[in-house]
């Protein structure tokens, strides 16, 4: 087996038969669709089981562990060598499979990132091309800079997943970028393409709200996995810190500072941009409608573009 797409389901029954169909029209045989239903409620186990008449498709159900322990477990399922995350609310495009395993069997690579674009026909930039030092992409991921897909529209060699799938429930938020950081930090061979292989769909609702707890325990598994490179990505870490901390002062949870971040953070090292000093050192009340204004231009930017 070649191929296995890990599909994780938790209460997408309106988006399931498009993404399986695009799926299973891929112009190659020998991969199959592992569709882990994580304890959904409203009826997508029951359509995944009434859409598995092509051999090519297994279906497992689980009780509700979060998207993370699904993926795992669709992993340890998997029979193929190569290893591609697809999300049941997005889609392939046609041919995608046989472009990225070309890539990842022509240059040895441990993972090929290509590019995608929304369901408004909006293509992602191509930042990257060819091989990628990984302590520059983990700089990026953590530092809220990478323009690049993080889990879906890549490939990966099963074996570089080994121990990078056993993030806590509790993470709700970042899980995939945690998880990509983990593979990064085994120095694997990382190629990128700049073919589009991946529809991803904007808007859908979720009920994730970020918490101060969620935030500090996401704070201690991202140290650790940086430890063995913590010299040299210390500033960026930093600037992960300083962006989160900086969305709960837009949300209005001015108590953060004080009950975790000024301590947490402590002398701003260097290599933090200045708009981020600059909101550092101002009180959340001042320093709230500097970042909206913030957002502000840079949405007006991107709309722009």
């Amino acid at each position: 087996m070649k191929i296995s797409v890990i599909v994780p389901i938790y209460n997408k029954v309106e988006y399931i038969e498009r993404c399986f169909r695009q799926l299973l029209a891929q112009d190659m045989d020998d991969i199959e669709v592992v569709a882990v239903d994580d304890g959904s409620t409203d009826g997508s186990g029951d359509l995944c089981d009434q859409l598995s008449g092509d051999a090519r498709l297994r279906v497992f159900h689980t009780p509700n562990q979060g998207v993370t322990a699904a993926r795992r477990y669709g992993v340890e399922q998997a029979q193929g060598e190569y290893i591609v995350f697809v999300d049941s609310d997005d889609e392939l495009l046609p041919g995608a499979l046989r472009t990225l395993y070309d890539a990842i069997s022509q240059t040895s690579a441990d993972e090929v990132i290509a590019t995608f674009c929304t369901h408004n026909g909006i293509q992602s930039p191509v930042v990257y091309q060819g091989e990628v030092n990984p302590t520059d992409l983990v700089r990026a991921i953590i530092a809220g800079k990478n323009r690049f897909p993080v889990l879906w529209a890549a490939i990966f060699r099963r074996t570089i997943l080994e121990g990078c799938l056993d993030t806590p429930r509790d993470i709700i938020e970042g899980e995939d970028k945690l998880m990509q950081v983990m593979v990064l930090m085994k120095r694997p061979r990382v190629w990128f393409i700049t073919d589009c292989v991946y529809r991803y769909t904007l808007g859908v609702p979720n009920t994730r709200r970020r918490t101060l707890e969620r935030e500090m325990l996401y704070d201690r598994l991202l140290r650790q996995t940086l430890a063995p490179q913590w010299s040299e990505l210390h500033s960026a870490f930093v600037l992960h810190q300083l962006k989160e901390y900086e969305k709960f002062i837009c949300d209005g949870h001015m108590e953060v500072r004080h009950n975790y971040y000024i301590k947490a953070i402590g002398t701003l090292p260097t290599g933090i941009p200045l708009y981020d000093r600059v909101v550092w050192a101002l009180p959340p009340l001042l320093s709230r409608p500097v970042i909206k204004l913030y957002r502000t231009i840079i949405q007006i930017k991107q709309h722009r573009l």
